[in-house]
C-alpha cells in the first residue's frame, strides 16, 4: 500500500495541532508496513528526505507564492505547486493507492490529483471555518471561500475522518454529509516521548517563574479568539482575590498576543499575567511538569490535543465543556470541566484545583493512565489503516 499525504504543516514548520498530528501519524503508519509519502510546503529550498524505509518526506519550496499577499490566492498558488510536484512524482514511485488530505489548505491539490489519477481521496478535517466562528453565518469573503473549499473537499472525499464525535456531528450538519461516510479517529499522544526532567532542573525552572508557594497557572496554544484565552485573563481578578500571588502564563503565538497583553493591563493584572509568545516544546513540557494546573478555556475545540499533552505530564487540567475537549476530559474523573465563554466559571475551575490538591492529583493520575490506554499513535494508525484498506477495496470494485 502506497499513500500520498498532503499537509500544510510538517516539522519544523508547525503552527497547531494539525502539524503535530501528521508528524506523529505518518511514522506510525510506516511502522505498519505502509509506504507513506508526505507532501508539504516549506519556506526554503525544496528537498526530499527518506526518514525510514517506508516514510519519505517531500518539502516543496513555497517561493512560487512569495509575492502574493492575498492569503486565499497564496494558498491556491502553493496548491498548484504541490499538484505539479505530485504529478511528476506519481510515475516515479509507481503511483499511489490513496490520497490523504489534511484540511482545506491542501484541498485544491488533493481534488485535482484525485480527478487526474482516478485515485480515491480520504480527507481529515481538523476544524471548520463555521465552527471557528460559532455561527452558520460567516463574516467575510475569505471565510466564505474557505467554507466552500471545506465543503468541496468533504464532498470529493471517499471517506472523511474527524477527530471526535463532536466533529462528526458538525460535519454532517454543516455539509449535509451522510454519517456513514464519516469515521471518528482521535488525535493521539506519543507516551514514549514524554520524558521526565530532573527534579533540580524543574525546581530551577519554576523558581524563575514563580515564588515559593505561589500558584502557577499555565495555558498554551494559538493565540486566536476561539481558544478563549481572553476569558482566562478576565478570570484573573477573581482568582487573585483568593490567591493574591498567583501567576498565569499564557504561551503561544498568534494575532491576539498584543490584545491579551493590553487586556491584562486594562484589568490591572499585568504583574500576574505573563504572555511570553512562542515557547519551545521542551519549555511547554516543563511548564506542564511544574504548573499547579493547565487551563484550556476554548470556545470551539474539535479535539484538544494539548489537553492530552498536559495529562501525559500529570498536570491537573481545567477545560471548557465544549467540543472534543468534553470527550477527552471527564469531569471529576480526569479533570475539571467549566462553562465556555464564562470568566466566573473559569475562575471557579482554577480555584477548585488550587483548593483541592489531593483530589485533583487523583484526577491527574487517572488522566495519565487514560491517555496511555486510549490515545497511543500506534492504535490510531491502525484505525487509519483500516479506513485506507476499506477505501482501496471499495475502489477496486468500482468503475470510475
Amino acid at each position: 500500500m502506497r499513500i500520498l499525504i498532503l499537509s500544510w504543516e510538517f516539522p519544523p514548520q508547525v503552527v497547531g495541532g494539525l502539524g503535530r498530528h501528521v508528524a506523529e501519524l505518518a511514522p506510525a503508519l510506516a511502522q505498519q508496513g505502509i509506504e507513506v509519502h508526505i507532501l508539504a510546503p516549506i519556506n526554503g529550498p525544496s528537498r526530499t528526505k527518506r526518514v525510514s524505509s517506508n516514510l519519505i518526506v517531500h518539502r516543496i519550496d513555497a517561493a512560487c507564492a512569495r509575492e502574493i499577499t492575498d492569503f486565499y490566492k497564496r494558498v491556491y498558488q502553493i496548491n498548484e505547486c504541490l499538484d505539479a510536484y505530485a504529478t511528476r512524482l506519481w510515475p516515479d514511485v509507481g503511483g499511489f493507492d490513496l490520497i490523504h488530505a489534511h484540511d482545506w489548505l491542501v484541498g485544491f491539490a488533493a481534488i485535482e490529483l484525485k480527478l487526474a489519477h482516478k485515485c480515491p481521496l480520504v480527507a481529515t478535517i481538523h476544524a471548520t471555518e463555521r465552527g471557528r466562528w460559532r455561527s452558520r453565518f460567516l463574516p467575510n469573503d475569505l471565510s466564505k471561500k474557505i467554507d466552500r473549499v471545506e465543503q468541496s473537499l468533504t464532498f470529493e472525499a471517499w471517506r472523511v475522518i474527524a477527530c471526535s464525535q463532536y466533529m462528526v456531528n458538525e460535519l454532517g450538519r454543516l455539509f449535509s454529509l451522510p454519517l456513514g461516510k464519516l469515521d471518528t479517529i482521535p488525535n493521539g499522544i506519543n507516551m514514549k516521548a514524554v520524558s521526565r526532567f530532573p527534579e533540580a532542573q524543574l525546581a530551577a525552572f519554576r523558581a524563575a517563574r514563580a515564588e515559593p508557594g505561589q500558584a502557577l497557572i499555565f495555558s498554551v496554544g494559538r493565540l486566536v479568539y476561539e481558544k478563549g484565552f481572553h476569558i482566562l485573563v478576565q478570570a484573573m481578578p477573581q482568582i487573585l482575590q483568593n490567591y493574591p500571588a498567583a501567576q498565569l502564563v499564557v504561551a503561544g503565538k498568534g494575532p491576539l498576543l498584543d490584545h491579551l497583553r493590553n487586556l491584562a493591563a486594562d484589568l490591572g493584572v499585568a504583574e500576574n499575567v505573563a504572555i511570553p509568545g512562542f515557547i519551545t516544546d521542551t519549555e511547554r513540557n516543563m511548564f506542564f511538569s511544574v504548573a499547579d494546573c493547565a487551563v484550556f478555556p476554548s470556545l470551539y475545540e474539535p479535539f484538544g490535543i494539548v489537553a492530552l499533552e498536559a495529562m501525559a505530564f500529570d498536570c491537573p487540567v481545567v477545560a471548557g465543556n465544549v467540543g472534543g475537549l468534553a470527550e477527552v476530559v471527564s469531569h471529576n474523573q480526569t479533570g475539571t470541566l467549566i462553562y465556555p465563554d464564562n470568566p466566573e466559571s473559569v475562575a471557579w475551575g482554577v480555584l477548585r484545583v488550587l483548593n483541592r490538591p489531593d483530589t485533583v492529583r487523583a484526577y491527574a493520575d487517572n488522566a495519565r493512565r487514560m491517555v496511555a490506554e486510549k490515545y497511543p499513535w500506534q492504535k490510531i494508525a491502525r484505525q487509519t489503516a483500516q479506513v485506507y484498506r476499506r477505501v482501496i477495496a471499495e475502489r477496486a470494485k468500482t468503475r470510475w
